[in-house]
């Protein structure tokens, strides 16, 4: 894995979390493959050392490019009320590492996420954190996302909605 590559999906993913924070839905809509399989599983409190605390029968979303643009494209419109005043949001996305797969083009890339969220006036701080586990593929130049898997620290969520959380 060079050093370059390394950087240049680097920069893909901080160029993701600016598209974000900055209402760029729909550029960050182009940044997802056609058939991208986006999910967040519930995370469990289970006792025991080593036990896997991720949920395999439920999450908290399951998306595809599909229901991504249904929730992008209500941004835009005056139903999406909870966003009235907007929020503002901030993605950190760090320890990112990426490994090379079977498919000379396609990267499983794992990183961490900090999302910090404020509303109106409220002195409140929202935050969600947790990793992330990416495909991402090389096509033409570009970077798409074909596959992530969130994997939330908490097991509750605390925030008032995750309308934003993308």
């Amino acid at each position: 894995m060079s050093t370059e590559l390394e950087l240049e999906i680097t920069r893909f993913l901080h160029k993701e979390a600016y598209f974000l924070d900055h209402r760029k839905y729909k550029e960050w809509l182009e940044l997802l493959d056609d058939e991208i399989e986006y999910r967040m599983p519930l995370r469990e409190t289970v006792e025991g050392v080593g036990v896997n605390d991720i949920a395999s029968d439920s999450s908290f979303y399951e998306e595809t490019k599909l229901s991504l643009t249904t929730r992008v494209n209500r941004l835009y419109t005056k139903s999406a009320w909870v966003e009235n005043p907007a929020t503002r949001q901030r993605h950190f996305i760090s320890n990112i590492v990426v490994e090379p797969t079977e498919n000379p083009n396609e990267f499983r890339v794992i990183s961490y996420f900090l999302y910090k969220r404020s509303r109106g006036s409220t002195h409140v701080i929202e935050e969600l954190f947790g990793e992330r586990n990416d495909i991402i593929r090389k096509v033409h130049n570009d970077y798409k996302i074909v596959s992530r898997t969130i994997f939330p620290d908490q097991t509750v969520i605390t925030t008032m909605n995750m309308s934003m959380f993308l």
